[in-house]
């Protein structure tokens, strides 16, 4: 029997036997503990299924039975049921840490910008539907940047992002019926994978990968192992772009360089799963042919007046 637990100082949950629960808690602010202890009766099954337990006026712990596999099996189809509704299109993945104290804070918002850039051109270009994490950051100005071009949102989120310290299950502007709050990473990464996923030749999705940080890697190379392996774009291919702003991304490629010398992967092997583009202009181009679609330079005149003009 398992439950969850909710509460304002809780941290901590250990079970003693089968009937008896010890709940700890550790303050943020004060370095005394809270313990409480209770006794669950045999026939806990026929009480309600949420409990509650008093810690004082105004704290309590909620507990609810929880049976994980069928609660991720249905937040899986609950993001293929958004992505049907949505349609497929491009997947951004990118950084959460965009706030006031980071060290590079000036820098990153440089790159929010080219992210609203890129994805207002990729939107345009491509026709099709804007997918994130539904996070802040970079996330935050590709979902701008595509509602700017006036093409569909979908999002998958998670209740709180690194570097957060709060816990939400809402968008502060998005629709509710444009994205899903996820409890459960896989359920998520699913999301974020059939979200490119090409049924058909005739659409048109992509992978961008901005730059972030270790949430962002782990979603990079789960992708590009997919693609590796074939699991995806075994018979309709899908681009992977890495987006190298400033050169965020060349300590990775030397890393990925050294792989080679050491024999972990083939030679080239990595460079032709996925498209490393230094600027907007070059991620275009490069979608522009892999989709046999016109690029005029019209356009990049175009994204360098909206540029200057917002700056």
């Amino acid at each position: 029997m398992g439950f969850a637990l909710l509460g304002s100082l809780g941290s901590f949950v250990s079970v003693r036997d089968s009937h008896h629960w010890n709940v700890r808690f550790q303050s943020f602010t004060l370095k005394e503990r809270f313990v409480v202890g209770f006794n669950l009766a045999k026939n806990f099954r026929a009480y309600k299924k949420f409990g509650r337990v008093s810690l004082c006026k105004s704290e309590f712990v909620d507990f609810e039975e929880r049976k994980s596999p069928n609660e991720v099996r249905k937040e899986i189809e609950q993001c293929y049921e958004l992505i049907q509704r949505l349609g497929r299109g491009v997947v951004y993945l990118g950084s959460s840490r965009m706030g006031p104290g980071h060290p590079h804070y000036s820098q990153t918002l440089e790159l929010a910008r080219e992210a609203i850039f890129t994805a207002w051109q990729i939107a345009n270009l491509l026709d099709c539907s804007t997918w994130t994490g539904a996070g802040p950051g970079l996330m935050d100005a590709a979902i701008k940047g595509a509602q700017e071009a006036g093409k569909a949102v979908g999002g998958f989120k998670i209740g709180k992002e690194a570097g957060e310290w709060t816990t939400s299950k809402f968008h502060p502007y998005l629709p509710s019926e444009t994205y899903l709050t996820c409890r459960f990473f896989s359920a998520r990464k699913h999301g974020l994978v059939d979200a490119v996923v090409r049924s058909s030749s005739s659409d048109k999705t992509a992978v961008v990968a901005l730059p972030g940080g270790v949430g962002t890697l782990d979603e990079m190379f789960e992708i590009l192992a997919l693609i590796q392996l074939e699991r995806i774009g075994s018979e309709l291919p899908v681009p992977f772009i890495v987006m190298n702003y400033d050169s965020f991304y060349a300590k990775l490629l030397d890393f990925l360089d050294d792989c080679e010398d050491w024999g972990t992967v083939s030679k080239g092997e990595v460079s032709s799963l996925w498209k490393i583009c230094n600027t907007n202009s070059d991620a275009l181009a490069y979608l522009a042919e892999f989709y046999d679609l016109p690029f005029l330079d019209e356009q990049k005149h175009g994204t360098k007046a909206r540029s200057e003009k917002r700056t």
